[in-house]
C-alpha cells in the first residue's frame, strides 16, 4: 500500500464533455488527477487509466493518438453516468517530457517509438500503475470496466478487478500509422 500521499479537497469540473468532481493525489513529488461523475453508485464504473501527454493532450499532436483517446474516454465516461478518467503524470511512457522530444528527433531519423526509447537507454514503457489502484481504493471502488487498448494494463492491478475491457477506436492518419502499428505488433495493444 502506498503511503505519503497527499489528497486535495475535492472540487466540482464542468468541461465541454460533462460535469465532473476532480480530486488530485500527490505521490513522490507528482501530482495526479481523478476524475469522475458525481453518481459513482455503479457497482463496477467505466474507467480510462490516462498518462499524460502534453503534445497529445493539449496540443493536439498526430504524432500520437493520445489526446483523441482522452477525448474518447472523457465522452465515453461522461454518457456512462458513473466512471472514473485518471490521469497520471507519466509524460512519454514515464520518461519525461524532454526524453520524448529526443525520442521524437530519433523517430524523425527512422526509429520506431520503442528504438527510439532504447536508443535513450530506457525500456519500450517505463509506466507504472499503483497510483492509479490506489486512487481507485481510495474511491472505493473494487471492480471495474477498464477503457484501454492496452494488455499490459489488464494485468496491473492487484487489489482491483477488471470485469471487462472496453476498446477506444480511433482512426490512424498519415502521422500515426507508424506508431500505432509499432503498438499493436511490438507491444501487443487490441488495437
Amino acid at each position: 500500500m502506498l503511503t505519503d500521499i497527499e489528497i486535495s479537497n475535492q472540487a466540482n469540473l464542468p468541461t465541454k464533455y460533462g460535469t465532473f468532481f476532480v480530486k488530485a493525489f500527490k505521490y513522490q513529488e507528482k501530482e495526479h488527477l481523478a476524475l469522475y461523475t458525481k453518481e459513482l453508485t455503479c457497482k463496477i464504473p467505466l474507467v480510462r487509466i490516462h498518462s499524460e501527454c502534453l503534445t497529445g493532450d493539449a496540443l493536439g499532436s498526430k504524432k500520437c493518438d493520445c489526446g483523441e483517446q482522452l477525448e474518447y474516454a472523457l465522452k465515453a465516461i461522461n454518457k456512462s453516468e458513473c466512471g472514473v478518467l485518471i490521469y497520471l503524470r507519466q509524460e512519454g511512457r514515464n520518461i519525461g517530457l524532454l526524453n520524448k522530444i529526443n525520442a521524437y528527433n530519433l523517430q524523425d531519423q527512422g526509429f520506431d517509438t520503442i528504438e527510439a526509447n532504447h536508443q535513450l537507454g530506457f525500456s519500450a514503457d517505463e509506466r507504472t500503475y499503483e497510483v492509479a489502484e490506489y486512487i481507485l481504493e481510495y474511491l472505493g471502488i473494487k471492480e471495474i470496466e477498464l477503457l484501454t487498448n492496452n494488455p499490459k494494463k489488464l494485468e496491473s492491478f492487484q487489489n482491483i478487478k477488471i470485469a471487462k475491457r472496453v476498446p477506444i477506436i480511433i482512426d490512424a492518419n498519415k502521422y500515426n500509422i507508424l506508431y500505432l502499428k509499432t503498438k499493436k505488433e511490438k507491444s501487443g495493444h487490441l488495437l
